[in-house]
This record gives C-alpha cells, sequence and structure tokens, in this order.
C-alpha cells in the first residue's frame, strides 16, 4: 500500500487500501463477476497491464482476493473480506448516479460500453440459437464506431471487427445517447422516438431487443435534481 494516514480509525486503515488509483474500479469489476486477468482488462482499458498486476497482488496479500491456478486457468476470486465490499461498491456507485450526471467526452468509451452491455444480456429471453447486434456510432473514427455482439445460449462475445454472421438487428446512436440509454439517463422509447437511436431489423426483434438487456445497475437510482425538485 502507498499512502499511509497514520490513525487508527478504520475508514482510514481501509482506504490506505482502497483508495490506490484504480482499486476500487478492479473492485467493481471483481465484484460483477470478472475473474480472469484479460476480462478484468477488458473492464479497466485504460489501466496499464503492469498497474493491474500490482493491484491484484495488492488485494491477494491484503486478503480480499485469493488467486486460484489450474494449469493455465488463473482466476482472481473474492474472498469473504473481499465479497463484503459489494455493498459500498453499490452505494458509491449509486451515489455518483444520483449525484454526479455529468459525463465529459473524455468519459465516452465505446470498448467499455460495449463490455459492460455484454455482461448484462439475458441469454434466456434471446429468441434464437444465435443473435447478431449491429452496433454503430457514426461520429466515433475508424474500428471503434462498429461494434458487434453476438448472443448464443451459452456465451456473449464482443466483436470489433465483423464476425462474419448475418447481422439481426443494426442499433445506430451516437456514443454519447447510447451511453445515456445505459445508464438510465434516457429512456430507450424516447431515444428511438427523438431519433437519437435508430433500431434496424424485422419488426419483431426490434421490440424485443430492449428486452434482451438488464441495464446498468445503476440506471434505476433517482437522479439528484429529481430529488431537489421534489
Amino acid at each position: 500500500m502507498g499512502t499511509t494516514y497514520r490513525q487508527f480509525c478504520p475508514v482510514a486503515k481501509a482506504m490506505e487500501l482502497l483508495d490506490e488509483r484504480w482499486t476500487m474500479l478492479l473492485v467493481r469489476e471483481l465484484v460483477l463477476g470478472s475473474e480472469h486477468f484479460n476480462d478484468l482488462r477488458r473492464g479497466l482499458p485504460r489501466m496499464s497491464p503492469t498497474l493491474l498486476s500490482k493491484r491484484l497482488h495488492q488485494l491477494v496479500r491484503a486478503g480480499v482476493l485469493e488467486k486460484r491456478v489450474a494449469g493455465n486457468d488463473v482466476r482472481y476470486v473474492l474472498t469473504p473480506a473481499g465479497q463484503e465490499l459489494r455493498p459500498v461498491v453499490e452505494a458509491v456507485g449509486a451515489w455518483g448516479a444520483r449525484w454526479i450526471g455529468e459525463i465529459g467526452d473524455e468519459d465516452l468509451d465505446p470498448k467499455l460500453l460495449l463490455w459492460d452491455m455484454h455482461r448484462n444480456v439475458d441469454r434466456d429471453v434471446v429468441p434464437r440459437p444465435r443473435a447478431v447486434l449491429h452496433i454503430r456510432f457514426p461520429e466515433v473514427r475508424g474500428t471503434q464506431g462498429r461494434w458487434w455482439l453476438v448472443i448464443t445460449p451459452k456465451e456473449v462475445d464482443v466483436c470489433d471487427e465483423d464476425p462474419g454472421h448475418e447481422v439481426d438487428v443494426t442499433l445506430t446512436s451516437s456514443l454519447r445517447d447510447l451511453t445515456r440509454v445505459w445508464r438510465g439517463d434516457l429512456a430507450w422509447t424516447e431515444a428511438v422516438g427523438q431519433g437519437r437511436l435508430d433500431v434496424a431489423g424485422p419488426e419483431s426483434l426490434r421490440r424485443a431487443v430492449p428486452g434482451w438487456f438488464s441495464l446498468s445497475v445503476f440506471a434505476g437510482v433517482p437522479r439528484g435534481d429529481a430529488l431537489v425538485q421534489v
């Protein structure tokens, strides 16, 4: 651990571990179910692999994580102490959703958005053995402007190159607007009605697509401006 506050207060002692840069976001990824190094990297695309390794080692040493190795399979699993951080992460996220609504351009990341979307697909309601969503962000240049989600009963793959399968539904939106929909700041029907989100494909699938996803866990948090008005 880096910072030492030299206080006996349990809050101070906890923060000596948790307020290191990226640590709480790493805990967020672990709480959301990521256990493999590459999956953790995809949820933290701007964190260097070297720093990620260092933070994982710190959490293992602190008893928050257990490193499990089975041949070439290496997983990082939350211990009971780590699991107790789940309501902490949820409370911080809810507070941020309620009171810090501002999203800067630098906060928008298509890779992170699609990764978060892929782990919130309800595969049981997708009405075919394989469904392919094509997501387009026209204002984003290069390969980052086109993504595919390939959904099967066993898994959901995020592709930044055309996987070669027939596309069932195409979503076209600005990165900001789809991020707002995902966060719960803009309703899907409102985005479609305002022309901020175009959904192309057979009518039955267009109507079904919103039900394939559970939105961000913080989408239902009442926003602070609404509470203030009340």
